[in-house]
């Protein structure tokens, strides 16, 4: 047992502690809802915005989300001690480096045990170097499957501590900024990565304003930065632009003859002035760059030109596509999918169930698309002009690049998403390929999720994603900002060229259920990053302007 600690370990070391005490009891076996319970006290602890040790003083920890009796026992001891008896047992078993091995992505704790017992595996490193020689493939319950698992997740593994998705970095800061509010800070603002658009976050950011605020004020495990009133614009500036869009502010403010902090904006020795960010960019010749831009690009010059692209926003779009139904593996109704798209103020739904090949999906055969297609008809007389159903489908692209069904069974859609479902592991050419073959079929309106990849746990399949660019702007194709935060694909960093190629985007929710509509708040987020405007969206168009391209489209 390490020595009795003086000083209580702050929030952010405690929550490491209970992260490595899930993970290593998911190496145990047993119960897999004790570990995850440890991790969730841990991002508990990550987004708590007062010391830790006060917390504990006012008996608040049960209050915590995910934080029963044993646990906040065992956290007022890791506090005091900065470890406990049952931690130093789970580390007598177990090497530290073993746990790199539980960052592979699908990588089941138990082979991280079987790897360890029979091939003695003790870190990332040697289990990469196992599974390029093919140690694995001859050790029952590893084989291939682990070998490939490793081989694609080791790069991602590498990079995984301390990142997470958009999604459920705004949910840890959603919780803190309400406290922040309890306790009567105002202006409490998402900052960081977050605030930029970032689909990936490794800093969880807010700036807020106190009365008795003096200078900055850091709070908490979450990065939380208190100021007086006046300095607020300048504090939100610098706690939400990149290094490199900050350096070209303050490059530009020097040859202006100013200076620029999180202070604010003035003269050498003057009074500096930090209200608004808006006030700021104008005071540097600027107009407004929005957060999604601040990257350090050419977002600077562009500003300086009055050329920054106008940003969609989600108000502009007329209707949304890609939306499941349990047709085939969705949750709700085709009626529910279109009266709660339609709710939301929407004037049309795209229905996109999957398609034949998909059997794990529930892939529609040629007598269930007619009974959608009828349903969809009685819909659509009952919405009258007010709200219209289009047929669609989520089309596999199969093998040899041929969508799915038999071209009159294509032609009785209005649109189809074409989207690779298999065959990951193909060559980039063949892929490639593949792709652009799916893509000048005629009866192609949308290239779906591109890559195929699913954030922080697997790589997209290489391509040639100019060449796909181009080949979906030669046969008018568009290209799909998957809203799905594990997917956000077309990777925002291709947007401007896809725009430059003349290539449509159509931001889709990919829907499962009436819920994840909502998901196109994160595929807007994605596509403003990517400086996309509402006239390069496809469902930016209104209902008479896509029925006019669908049809321009098939002809």
């Amino acid at each position: 047992m390490a020595p009795t600690r003086t000083r209580r370990l702050d929030a952010q070391k405690v929550a490491e502690l209970l992260l490595e005490i899930g993970r290593r009891s998911s190496l145990e076996g047993g119960n897999p809802y004790k570990a995850r319970a440890y991790v969730r006290a841990a991002e508990s602890l990550r987004a708590l915005v007062v010391p830790l040790g006060e917390v504990i003083r006012r008996s608040q920890l049960r209050a915590l989300p995910g934080i029963g009796d044993a646990i906040a026992r065992r956290i007022v001891a890791l506090s005091e001690k900065g470890t406990d008896e049952g931690l130093e047992r789970l580390r007598a078993r177990y090497p530290a480096s073993l746990l790199e091995l539980m960052n592979i992505p699908r990588l089941k704790p138990s082979a991280v045990i079987q790897l360890h017992k029979e091939l003695g595996i003790a870190n990332l490193n040697e289990a990469e170097a196992a599974a390029r020689e093919g140690r694995l493939r001859k050790v029952k319950g590893l084989g291939l499957t682990v070998e490939r698992q490793i081989l694609e997740g080791a790069p991602l593994a590498r990079g995984v501590p301390g990142r997470m998705r958009a999604n459920h970095a705004a949910e840890l800061l959603q919780g803190a900024a309400e406290a922040l509010r309890s306790q009567g800070f105002e202006n409490i603002t998402v900052a960081g990565e977050l605030r930029r658009g970032c689909e990936i976050v490794s800093d969880m950011t807010l700036v807020g304003t106190s009365a008795a605020a003096t200078a900055h004020t850091r709070l908490g495990a979450v990065g939380v930065d208190l100021v007086p009133p006046d300095k607020f614009g300048s504090s939100l500036l610098f706690a939400t632009g990149s290094q490199a869009h900050l350096a070209q502010l303050e490059n530009l403010a020097r040859k202006k003859g100013l200076i620029l902090t999180p202070d604010g904006i003035g003269k050498p020795g003057g009074a500096l002035r930090g209200r608004t960010e808006e006030a700021i960019y104008d005071r540097l010749g600027l107009c407004f760059i929005p957060p999604e831009l601040r990257e350090g690009d050419d977002e600077v010059a562009l500003a300086k030109a009055g050329k920054l692209p106008h940003l969609v926003e989600e108000q502009d779009l007329k209707g949304l596509l890609h939306v499941h139904t349990d047709f085939s593996d969705g949750v709700h109704s085709l009626r529910e999918m279109a009266e709660a798209t339609r709710a939301r103020g929407y004037r049309y739904l795209g229905i996109s169930d999957h398609s034949q090949s998909a059997h794990y999906a529930g892939g529609l055969s040629t007598d269930a698309i007619l009974r959608q297609h009828e349903l969809i008809d009685a819909l659509n007389d009952e919405f009258r002009q007010s709200f219209r159903i289009l047929k669609g489908i989520e089309s596999d692209i199969r093998a040899d690049g041929s969508l799915d069904y038999t071209h009159d069974v294509l032609a009785s859609f209005d649109f189809v998403v074409a989207s690779v479902h298999s065959g990951f592991r193909v060559a980039k050419m063949e892929q490639t390929a593949r792709i652009i073959k799916a893509v000048s079929n005629p009866f192609s309106t949308i290239l779906g999720h591109v890559t195929g990849r699913l954030l922080l746990r697997r790589a997209g399949y290489d391509v040639d994603m100019e060449a796909i660019l181009s080949a979906c702007a030669e046969y008018g194709v568009a290209i799909e900002i998957n809203c799905n935060p594990h997917r956000l694909e077309l990777d925002w960093r291709w947007h401007r060229r896809a725009i430059e190629l003349g290539c449509l985007l159509s931001i889709n929710p990919d829907a499962h259920s009436v819920r994840e509509l909502d998901l196109v708040h994160w595929g807007i987020a994605i596509a403003r990053k990517g400086g996309v405007g509402r006239q390069s969206v496809l469902n930016a168009k209104s209902p008479a302007q896509l029925i006019k391209h669908l049809q321009r489209r098939r002809a």
